[in-house]
């Protein structure tokens, strides 16, 4: 079979306009329905906190309690996307490939979005519950973006970038006026930027962080134009993004699906005669470590040496967490700078888990990322 790799080219929608301007269609790389267990969309928008509950209030209703509650949804969907990404790029053997760069690109993208997200809540009011709203794997995304997919832990694999990472950053489809449709993740963000131009909420720096994440500058937000570009930022960077592929930041890199994209189809993409095409220059698909996928509640019975390697990990994840909650709960940098030396610490009980192979397989463990209860 001939795999078709045209693109074509959506029409640029930026995160100004209304969700309801949303209802130009956008053509992407075609990418089935991962296989998971679907969840009925009518059935999620009965289900306290999520999106599609939110989206359901009447804009009057949209004030600043309403903000806060979406901001936490933002805070958990953002941090649900770092652990299957972290996984793909650990398992990369060598990190100089064109895939592993592409994927830790991403992530830096990923830490940057989950301190925007934290930042506008803080503006509002709130305070970020980063560990108490870890997720769990496998399972949906937070909020009931995206019912359908299921989200689990595995090293890098065709499968996994198609139906994980692909699946997680697919650009909004259009809105639609039928009680069952399920809002997308830019949805969800344009929702909430008309929610802060309406309500027009007080805006408080105290407690917000400002610090360099990866390629780019974490500011305080005061005004709503500050929202409006850091929002912007978020949803045409990532999981939201309604543009073409030839819109880029000032770095000049592809939206996360169209990066992801790349290392499915091994090839760059590019403006042809026939529109935006994967016949670009080579994207090899990298030599991986063999992680399998983390079954339902972890590992089952792991030799010693492995439950040693997990709760290592685990424990240090689950500082990580706890010094991302204090750093927007007044510990500001400091916690924040603990927060990064944990998550440095991550990678080598990773990699030494992806190194063993699990008994009459060949495959290999990886890290479960369970949040400890103390």
């Amino acid at each position: 079979m001939t795999e078709d790799t045209t693109v074509a080219e959506p029409k640029r929608r930026t995160l100004l306009t209304t969700a309801a301007a949303a209802a130009g269609a956008s053509a992407f790389v075609a990418a089935s329905p991962p296989a998971s267990a679907a969840t009925g969309a009518a059935a999620e928008a009965r289900l306290p906190g999520t999106v599609a509950r939110l989206l359901a209030v009447p804009a009057a209703g949209r004030g600043a309690a309403w903000l806060r509650s979406a901001l936490q949804i933002a805070v958990e969907l953002e941090l649900s996307t770092i652990p299957p990404y972290l996984c793909a790029w650990w398992s990369v053997k060598d990190r100089r490939s064109d895939a592993a760069r592409l994927i830790r690109r991403v992530i830096d993208d990923e830490m940057f979005h989950l301190g925007v997200a934290c930042n506008l809540l803080v503006a509002v009011g709130g305070r970020p519950r980063i560990r108490a709203g870890a997720p769990t794997y496998p399972g949906p995304l937070p909020g009931g973006v995206h019912p359908g997919l299921t989200v689990y832990l595995s090293g890098l694999s065709r499968t996994f970038v198609h139906d994980v990472m692909m699946a997680i950053e697919a650009p909004d489809v259009p809105l639609s006026s039928d009680r069952g449709t399920s809002p997308s993740v830019g949805d969800f963000y344009t929702a909430v930027l008309e929610g802060f131009r309406m309500s027009s909420p007080q805006l408080s720096t105290r407690g917000q962080l400002e610090t360099r994440i990866g390629s780019d500058d974490l500011r305080p937000v005061s005004t709503l134009l500050d929202v409006e570009r850091a929002i912007d930022v978020v949803r045409e960077q990532g999981e939201g993004t309604g543009s073409s592929p030839a819109d880029s930041f000032a770095d000049d890199h592809p939206a996360h699906y169209y990066a992801f994209s790349e290392i499915y189809h091994g090839r760059q993409l590019r403006e042809t005669d026939r529109g935006w095409t994967f016949t670009g220059s080579r994207v090899p698909f990298p030599e991986t470590r063999p992680m399998a996928r983390v079954p339902a509640h972890g590992w089952s019975r792991p030799p010693a040496p492995v439950g040693r390697l997990l709760h290592r990990f685990d424990t240090t994840y689950t500082t990580v967490l706890t010094s991302l909650d204090a750093a927007w709960a007044g510990g500001g940098l400091r916690a924040m700078g603990a927060a990064i030396h944990a998550m440095r610490g991550l990678e080598e009980p990773a990699l030494h888990l992806m190194e063993t192979r699990i008994p009459g397989r060949r495959s290999t463990y990886g890290p479960q990322f369970h949040a400890l209860s103390y």
